[in-house]
């Protein structure tokens, strides 16, 4: 779309207003839509010349692309489940070990827990397999969806054996004595205990779904339904999931087998991501999905689970279907975080900091001003991107060169202030896939973890203000 100038607060308001219609109207792809369209008249275009430019650049790239893979590859895989009855069976034997609501619904935090080395990868796969037993146990997909939500990025900002790991530490890089990626990674992981949001984000959605704490907010009402009603989803809903996947039923006869086609395509997925990561110091999630999928479809037509290649295909095909209203609400959100970063919403965002950044307030101002970039925007790594060359060299100069308690604080602000809005942005992708993997309405989702989001933050920000002033 070519250089635009800064428009200040204008800026803001192409989220701000797709916000406000999402949570009047819960119709996200709607908000953003229109969202995009008062984006591209503020950046001086006409909404139809604007609009096909900005298509064009929000996802006419690789990374838009690769993330629409993984989805197309993730519900192909599901379908296969389905055809080979793989998450039927699996809810079968997973009952004879959890028999309650409070096990069902901390079950899906558990699987968070566990499958750690992906944001994308853990609530695509935990989704689908922890919905039968949510559901059976009557615990909302609202609820589920949540706990996907906090299973996936913020485990990732906790555990040094992820991409978000190594992408931190290169960005650490060049800072005071922090001379390469390895010295990067040295302080990435001390600064791991001063995470205080991505703590608390995943702590507090472990007693909220092993129900050690009441719920509150728009989630207890959602609970409260689904507990009284029977209604995993409000009336009215649009679950993210097409209704394709309700189509695909296995074959009358077939004996479904767990570890030849469930435990080995998840093994496939998670040696191929660990080992890459071994190696090369990138997870190829992608690759790894397709690995599996592939041996899927050979596993599946050997075992006779297709009538035929045209039977395989259309399982195949369904799949891809099912998660188009996933693409979509994602493909917008890309699209009005690229508006939103051509008109210089970050910039005007960190402007606002300036007049007041001390020593002291350096950490709380930081996490607070990641968390306003990230949730505006829905992305953790840009926000990094751009907060760290601001407060890093603030945070060095202060501490006379040393990596002393008050840079960690800093660094875990950082990390913590772009969770915040990966975690519970209704434009982050994180968000979308989780919605998709727990087939919730999306702004349901949204609407019923942003106060449980909001309390996690306020408890990190009050945090932040005291080692801030103890690191004086």
């Amino acid at each position: 779309m070519g250089d635009i100038a800064a428009k200040g607060a204008l800026s803001l308001v192409p989220v701000i207003l797709a916000l406000i219609l999402a949570f009047r109207t819960k119709d996200a792809v709607f908000s953003l839509l229109i969202g995009c369209i008062v984006g591209v008249v503020i950046a001086g275009f006409d909404p139809a010349t604007g609009l096909s430019k900005l298509f064009q650049k929000a996802l006419g790239n690789g990374d838009f692309i690769w993330v629409v893979m993984i989805e197309i590859a993730v519900g192909i895989m599901v379908a296969f489940y389905l055809r080979a009855g793989v998450i039927a069976s699996f809810a079968e034997w997973a009952s004879t070990k959890i028999k309650t609501r409070r096990a069902a619904s901390g079950f899906g935090w558990l699987l968070g827990i566990f499958i750690f080395f992906s944001d994308y990868f853990s609530p695509l796969f935990s989704g689908p397999i922890a919905r039968p037993l949510t559901d059976k146990y009557k615990v909302s997909r609202e609820m589920l969806a949540y706990l996907l939500d906090s299973g996936s990025a913020p485990v990732c900002t906790l555990v040094p054996l992820t991409g978000w790991a190594v992408y931190i530490a290169g960005l650490l890089k060049g800072y005071g004595p922090i001379q390469d990626v390895n010295e990067g990674m040295a302080v990435f992981i001390k600064s791991i205990p001063y995470n205080f949001y991505g703590w608390f984000a995943v702590i507090l959605a472990g007693l909220i779904g092993f129900q050690l704490i009441p719920n509150f907010g728009p989630m207890k009402k959602a609970e409260l339904r689904a507990q009284n009603e029977g209604k995993v989803l409000r009336d009215g809903a649009t679950p993210l999931t097409g209704e394709e996947m309700e189509m695909i039923k296995p074959l009358e006869g077939k004996k479904s087998n767990l570890f030849v086609y469930l435990v080995v395509p998840v093994l496939i997925v998670i040696s191929i991501a660990i080992g890459t990561f071994i190696a090369f110091g990138s997870t190829k999630i992608l690759e790894a999905f397709f690995a599996a999928v592939m041996y899927q479809a050979v596993a599946m037509a050997i075992g006779g689970y297709f009538k035929g290649i045209k039977d395989g295909m259309d399982v195949a095909v369904k799949g891809i279907k099912a998660v188009i209203p996933a693409i979509l609400i994602l493909a917008l959100a890309y699209c009005i975080n690229t508006i939103s970063k051509t008109l210089g919403a970050q910039q005007y965002i960190i402007s606002l900091t300036e007049g007041w950044m001390s020593s002291g307030l350096l950490p709380l101002v930081t996490f607070i001003t990641g968390a306003m970039i990230s949730f505006f925007t829905g992305t953790s790594w840009g926000t990094y991107a751009i907060l760290t060359p601001f407060v890093l060299p603030i945070a060095m100069n202060l501490s006379g060169g040393d990596v002393n308690s008050l840079v960690l604080a800093t660094v875990g602000a950082v990390v913590g202030g772009g969770l915040f809005g990966d975690h519970c942005s209704p434009v982050s992708d994180t968000t979308c896939l989780s919605s998709f993997g727990a087939g919730s309405d999306h702004m349901d989702h949204v609407a019923t973890q942003l106060p449980y989001a909001v309390a996690a933050g306020t408890l990190a920000a009050i945090i932040f203000a005291v080692i801030g002033n103890i690191s004086v």
